[in-house]
Protein backbone atom coordinates (compact mmCIF):
# COMPACT_ATOMS: atom_id res chain seq x y z
CA UNK A 1 0.00 0.00 0.00
CA UNK A 2 1.37 3.41 -0.96
CA UNK A 3 2.24 5.76 1.87
CA UNK A 4 -0.12 8.72 2.17
CA UNK A 5 1.53 12.09 2.70
CA UNK A 6 -0.18 14.87 4.56
CA UNK A 7 0.21 18.52 3.53
CA UNK A 8 2.64 19.00 6.39
CA UNK A 9 4.71 16.00 5.22
CA UNK A 10 4.85 17.42 1.70
CA UNK A 11 5.78 20.84 3.01
CA UNK A 12 8.67 19.31 4.97
CA UNK A 13 9.83 17.47 1.85
CA UNK A 14 9.71 20.68 -0.20
CA UNK A 15 11.74 22.51 2.42
CA UNK A 16 14.38 19.79 2.40
CA UNK A 17 14.51 19.75 -1.41
CA UNK A 18 15.04 23.52 -1.41
CA UNK A 19 17.73 23.24 1.27
CA UNK A 20 19.57 20.68 -0.86
CA UNK A 21 19.45 22.70 -4.10
CA UNK A 22 20.78 22.69 -6.74
CA UNK A 23 19.78 19.25 -8.05
CA UNK A 24 21.11 17.56 -11.19
CA UNK A 25 19.00 14.41 -10.81
CA UNK A 26 15.27 14.96 -11.06
CA UNK A 27 14.00 12.52 -8.46
CA UNK A 28 10.28 11.75 -8.38
CA UNK A 29 9.55 11.85 -4.65
CA UNK A 30 6.95 9.79 -2.77
CA UNK A 31 4.62 12.77 -2.27
CA UNK A 32 4.45 13.39 -6.04
CA UNK A 33 6.88 16.30 -6.13
CA UNK A 34 10.15 16.40 -8.08
CA UNK A 35 13.60 17.71 -7.26
CA UNK A 36 14.37 19.31 -10.65
CA UNK A 37 11.13 19.52 -12.66
CA UNK A 38 12.56 22.24 -14.94
CA UNK A 39 15.78 20.38 -15.74
CA UNK A 40 17.41 21.64 -18.96
CA UNK A 41 17.74 18.02 -20.15
CA UNK A 42 14.10 17.22 -19.46
CA UNK A 43 13.12 14.45 -17.05
CA UNK A 44 16.72 13.45 -16.39
CA UNK A 45 17.86 10.79 -15.71
CA UNK A 46 14.48 9.03 -15.87
CA UNK A 47 14.56 8.74 -19.65
CA UNK A 48 18.08 7.29 -19.56
CA UNK A 49 17.00 4.79 -16.91
CA UNK A 50 14.04 3.74 -19.08
CA UNK A 51 16.50 2.80 -21.83
CA UNK A 52 18.89 0.98 -19.53
CA UNK A 53 16.22 -0.73 -17.43
CA UNK A 54 15.07 -2.86 -20.36
CA UNK A 55 18.43 -4.66 -20.63
CA UNK A 56 19.17 -5.17 -16.93
CA UNK A 57 17.85 -8.07 -14.85
CA UNK A 58 14.52 -7.19 -13.27
CA UNK A 59 15.37 -9.30 -10.23
CA UNK A 60 18.65 -8.24 -8.65
CA UNK A 61 17.95 -9.88 -5.31
CA UNK A 62 21.21 -10.04 -3.36
CA UNK A 63 23.24 -8.88 -6.37
CA UNK A 64 26.13 -6.60 -5.49
CA UNK A 65 26.11 -3.43 -7.57
CA UNK A 66 28.52 -0.50 -7.87
CA UNK A 67 27.23 2.89 -9.05
CA UNK A 68 30.22 5.07 -9.98
CA UNK A 69 29.43 8.78 -9.91
CA UNK A 70 26.05 8.25 -8.29
CA UNK A 71 25.13 11.94 -8.05
CA UNK A 72 21.79 12.21 -6.18
CA UNK A 73 21.28 8.47 -6.42
CA UNK A 74 18.60 8.01 -9.08
CA UNK A 75 20.12 4.81 -10.50
CA UNK A 76 21.12 3.51 -7.08
CA UNK A 77 17.54 3.84 -5.89
CA UNK A 78 16.17 2.00 -8.92
CA UNK A 79 18.68 -0.82 -8.52
CA UNK A 80 17.91 -1.11 -4.81
CA UNK A 81 14.21 -1.39 -5.68
CA UNK A 82 15.13 -4.42 -7.77
CA UNK A 83 16.70 -6.00 -4.71
CA UNK A 84 20.37 -5.10 -5.21
CA UNK A 85 22.85 -4.22 -2.50
CA UNK A 86 24.35 -1.03 -3.87
CA UNK A 87 27.64 0.72 -3.22
CA UNK A 88 27.29 4.25 -4.55
CA UNK A 89 30.42 6.34 -5.10
CA UNK A 90 30.71 10.08 -5.66
CA UNK A 91 33.34 12.68 -4.84
CA UNK A 92 30.81 15.50 -4.34
CA UNK A 93 29.59 15.96 -0.75
CA UNK A 94 26.55 17.91 -1.92
CA UNK A 95 25.32 15.11 -4.18
CA UNK A 96 25.95 12.53 -1.47
CA UNK A 97 23.86 14.55 0.98
CA UNK A 98 21.02 14.56 -1.56
CA UNK A 99 21.38 10.83 -2.19
CA UNK A 100 21.48 9.89 1.48
CA UNK A 101 18.36 11.91 2.19
CA UNK A 102 16.49 10.44 -0.79
CA UNK A 103 17.43 6.87 0.15
CA UNK A 104 16.05 7.34 3.66
CA UNK A 105 12.91 9.01 2.30
CA UNK A 106 12.24 6.02 0.04
CA UNK A 107 13.04 3.53 2.81
CA UNK A 108 16.05 2.16 0.93
CA UNK A 109 18.81 3.41 3.17
CA UNK A 110 19.62 -0.10 4.39
CA UNK A 111 20.28 -1.32 0.82
CA UNK A 112 22.60 1.48 -0.33
CA UNK A 113 26.01 2.41 1.04
CA UNK A 114 27.13 5.85 -0.07
CA UNK A 115 30.88 6.39 -0.26
CA UNK A 116 32.82 9.55 -0.96
CA UNK A 117 35.73 9.01 -3.29
CA UNK A 118 37.27 9.26 -6.73
CA UNK A 119 37.08 6.68 -9.51
CA UNK A 120 40.80 6.07 -9.02
CA UNK A 121 40.26 5.12 -5.36
CA UNK A 122 38.58 1.93 -6.58
CA UNK A 123 42.01 0.58 -7.54
CA UNK A 124 42.66 0.08 -3.83
CA UNK A 125 39.37 -1.73 -3.17
CA UNK A 126 39.62 -5.48 -3.70
CA UNK A 127 35.86 -6.00 -4.02
CA UNK A 128 34.13 -6.96 -7.26
CA UNK A 129 30.48 -6.52 -8.17
CA UNK A 130 27.91 -8.36 -10.27
CA UNK A 131 26.95 -5.14 -12.05
CA UNK A 132 28.82 -1.85 -12.38
CA UNK A 133 27.29 1.41 -13.59
CA UNK A 134 29.78 3.86 -15.09
CA UNK A 135 27.45 6.49 -16.47
CA UNK A 136 28.25 10.11 -17.29
CA UNK A 137 31.71 10.03 -15.72
CA UNK A 138 34.28 9.02 -18.36
CA UNK A 139 34.40 12.35 -20.22
CA UNK A 140 34.92 14.25 -16.96
CA UNK A 141 38.14 12.34 -16.20
CA UNK A 142 41.53 13.85 -16.86
CA UNK A 143 42.86 10.27 -17.09
CA UNK A 144 39.97 8.48 -18.81
CA UNK A 145 41.51 5.15 -19.83
CA UNK A 146 43.03 4.73 -16.39
CA UNK A 147 39.57 5.23 -14.92
CA UNK A 148 38.00 2.77 -17.36
CA UNK A 149 40.65 0.12 -16.71
CA UNK A 150 40.09 0.43 -12.97
CA UNK A 151 36.29 0.34 -13.18
CA UNK A 152 36.20 -2.57 -15.63
CA UNK A 153 38.11 -4.68 -13.12
CA UNK A 154 35.42 -4.10 -10.53
CA UNK A 155 32.87 -6.13 -12.52
CA UNK A 156 32.40 -9.88 -12.30
CA UNK A 157 29.93 -9.83 -15.17
CA UNK A 158 28.07 -6.74 -16.41
CA UNK A 159 29.06 -3.10 -16.85
CA UNK A 160 26.80 -0.30 -18.09
CA UNK A 161 28.69 2.57 -19.71
CA UNK A 162 27.61 6.00 -20.94
CA UNK A 163 29.70 8.91 -22.12
CA UNK A 164 29.49 12.13 -24.07
CA UNK A 165 30.33 11.44 -27.72
CA UNK A 166 31.06 13.34 -30.90
CA UNK A 167 29.59 12.43 -34.31
CA UNK A 168 30.82 9.27 -35.97
CA UNK A 169 29.91 5.68 -36.79
CA UNK A 170 30.84 2.62 -34.73
CA UNK A 171 33.15 0.14 -36.43
CA UNK A 172 35.67 -2.53 -35.60
CA UNK A 173 36.95 -2.72 -39.16
CA UNK A 174 40.30 -0.96 -38.82
CA UNK A 175 43.78 -2.17 -39.63
CA UNK A 176 45.41 -4.00 -36.74
CA UNK A 177 48.81 -2.59 -37.62
CA UNK A 178 50.15 0.37 -39.60
CA UNK A 179 53.61 1.16 -40.89
CA UNK A 180 54.95 4.24 -39.15
CA UNK A 181 55.01 6.22 -42.42
CA UNK A 182 51.31 5.54 -43.16
CA UNK A 183 49.82 7.53 -40.33
CA UNK A 184 47.46 9.32 -42.69
CA UNK A 185 45.18 6.33 -42.16
CA UNK A 186 44.56 7.61 -38.64
CA UNK A 187 42.55 10.48 -40.16
CA UNK A 188 40.38 8.23 -42.35
CA UNK A 189 36.64 7.97 -41.67
CA UNK A 190 35.92 5.20 -39.18
CA UNK A 191 39.24 5.33 -37.38
CA UNK A 192 38.52 5.57 -33.62
CA UNK A 193 39.20 9.07 -32.38
CA UNK A 194 38.67 11.20 -29.30
CA UNK A 195 38.62 15.00 -29.18
CA UNK A 196 40.38 16.81 -26.36
CA UNK A 197 38.53 19.79 -24.87
CA UNK A 198 41.13 22.25 -23.63
CA UNK A 199 38.77 24.85 -22.21
CA UNK A 200 35.02 24.22 -21.86
CA UNK A 201 32.11 22.39 -23.39
CA UNK A 202 28.63 23.50 -22.28
CA UNK A 203 30.45 25.94 -19.98
CA UNK A 204 31.81 23.01 -17.96
CA UNK A 205 35.59 22.96 -17.40
CA UNK A 206 35.44 19.30 -16.35
CA UNK A 207 34.33 18.14 -19.80
CA UNK A 208 37.74 16.95 -21.05
CA UNK A 209 36.99 14.43 -23.80
CA UNK A 210 34.46 13.58 -26.51
CA UNK A 211 35.06 10.20 -28.16
CA UNK A 212 33.28 9.06 -31.30
CA UNK A 213 31.31 5.78 -31.14
CA UNK A 214 34.13 3.84 -32.82
CA UNK A 215 36.56 5.01 -30.14
CA UNK A 216 34.12 4.22 -27.34
CA UNK A 217 33.70 0.65 -28.47
CA UNK A 218 37.42 0.22 -29.21
CA UNK A 219 38.31 1.40 -25.70
CA UNK A 220 35.73 -0.89 -24.15
CA UNK A 221 37.14 -3.85 -26.09
CA UNK A 222 40.70 -2.90 -25.16
CA UNK A 223 39.88 -3.09 -21.47
CA UNK A 224 38.41 -6.58 -21.72
CA UNK A 225 34.74 -5.77 -22.24
CA UNK A 226 32.34 -6.90 -24.97
CA UNK A 227 29.39 -4.73 -25.93
CA UNK A 228 26.25 -6.88 -25.81
CA UNK A 229 23.52 -4.19 -26.00
CA UNK A 230 23.18 -0.60 -27.19
CA UNK A 231 19.88 0.32 -25.54
CA UNK A 232 20.08 4.06 -26.16
CA UNK A 233 22.11 6.97 -27.44
CA UNK A 234 25.63 6.91 -25.99
CA UNK A 235 24.66 3.96 -23.80
CA UNK A 236 26.32 0.53 -23.79
CA UNK A 237 25.79 -2.64 -21.80
CA UNK A 238 28.96 -4.71 -21.66
CA UNK A 239 30.00 -8.09 -20.36
CA UNK A 240 33.42 -9.18 -19.21
CA UNK A 241 34.98 -11.08 -22.12
CA UNK A 242 37.31 -13.81 -20.83
CA UNK A 243 38.71 -14.30 -24.35
CA UNK A 244 39.55 -10.65 -24.94
CA UNK A 245 43.24 -9.88 -25.48
CA UNK A 246 44.70 -8.08 -22.49
CA UNK A 247 45.98 -5.08 -24.40
CA UNK A 248 46.82 -3.07 -21.32
CA UNK A 249 50.01 -3.48 -19.35
CA UNK A 250 49.27 -4.85 -15.86
CA UNK A 251 52.55 -3.55 -14.43
CA UNK A 252 51.82 -0.07 -15.80
CA UNK A 253 48.34 -0.11 -14.28
CA UNK A 254 49.73 -1.17 -10.92
CA UNK A 255 52.30 1.63 -11.02
CA UNK A 256 49.73 4.21 -12.13
CA UNK A 257 47.53 3.37 -9.15
CA UNK A 258 50.30 3.27 -6.57
CA UNK A 259 50.31 -0.49 -6.26
CA UNK A 260 52.99 -3.05 -6.95
CA UNK A 261 53.51 -6.79 -6.53
CA UNK A 262 56.43 -5.90 -4.24
CA UNK A 263 53.88 -4.64 -1.70
CA UNK A 264 52.08 -7.94 -1.67
CA UNK A 265 49.24 -6.82 -3.96
CA UNK A 266 47.73 -9.52 -6.13
CA UNK A 267 48.15 -8.99 -9.90
CA UNK A 268 45.11 -7.46 -11.57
Amino acid sequence: MATEFTPSDSAAIRRRVEALCPWFHNLHLPDGSQTAPDHFLGDFPAYKWEELATVLPTDLSDAEVLDVGCNAGYYSLELARRGARVTALDMNRHYLAQANWAAELFGLGDRIQFVRGQVYDLAHDERQFDLVLFLGVFYHLRYPLLGLDIVARKSRDLLAFQTLTMPGEPTDQVQEDLPIDERAALTAPGWPRMAFIEHRLANDPTNWWAADPAAVEAMLRSTGLRVIERPGTELYLCRIDPDAPRLWDAAELLAATGRSPDRGQAPL
